[in-house]
């Protein structure tokens, strides 16, 4: 059995009521409750939240909230691995047991249906332990910089300082759409950013992590550019 959960706390505190906010028109996290139901391949859409009024608006959308997350899994310092750990307990105390769990994170308005199926795809190989959304750095991470405190830089790995930019190996980060994983991964609090996962390469130009205001603003940027050059997100 293939379960979505979408973690979906109430207590944002950079950006106040971050994953119900209205983005282009809706609530921020009706983009991934759509996208996991019309992906057409979950047989539980769930959002794990402590909000009633997230919940509320996750089941006007058609999501599931079986469960409201208890308090001490809900603070600023809880991880997505404990979250979704609570919501596999939750279904195996019920008497299901899943076959694959997927983490949607709640601010991903340009997450595609086709990555999720892919992602699927590449997991049901049953060779990782996790599939999640990755993308590319626009420029090499080995030459990059910090800011001093008396205002000077200083470079991260200073002995690449003489090696040309397309020499230096490309390198990846977390897209922050959606995480395919095993069950016992999840419960085992295995780590997803390692040899035993893989993952669906996203392009630079849909992904935006939004944790401040300038992401938020940037965000609905991208939004407009999309739109009206008529790029259908599915």
């Amino acid at each position: 059995m293939r379960i979505a959960i979408i973690p979906a706390r109430g207590g944002s505190k950079r950006i106040p009521r971050k994953n119900i906010k209205p983005f282009a028109g809706v609530p921020m996290i009706s983009y991934s409750i759509k996208c996991a139901l019309n992906a057409a391949v979950f047989d539980h859409v769930v959002v794990s939240t402590d909000d009633h009024e997230i919940a509320a608006i996750a089941r006007e959308f058609g999501a599931s909230v079986p469960f409201l997350r208890p308090k001490e899994i809900s603070d600023d310092y809880t991880t997505t691995a404990a979250v979704i750990e609570h919501g596999v307990e939750w279904f195996r105390n019920n008497g299901i047991e899943p076959s694959a769990v997927c983490c949607i994170y709640p601010t991903a308005p340009f997450i595609q249906q086709g990555d999720l199926r892919q992602g699927l795809h590449i997991f049901e190989s049953n060779k990782w332990e996790y599939v999640y959304s990755a993308t590319s750095f626009g420029f090499p991470i080995f030459r990059s910089f910090k800011r001093c405190e008396d205002g000077g830089v200083e470079m991260f790995f200073p002995e690449y300082f003489e090696t040309r930019s397309q020499d230096l190996p490309e390198a990846f980060h977390d897209a922050g759409q959606f995480y395919w994983g095993k069950p016992d991964a999840w419960c085992g609090n295995k780590r997803i950013f390692d040899h035993w996962s893989s993952v669906v390469m996203i392009p630079r130009w849909r992904v935006q992590d939004i944790d401040t205001a300038e992401d938020w603003e940037r965000a609905e940027v991208l939004m407009k550019l999309i739109q009206a050059q008529g790029v259908l997100l599915k």
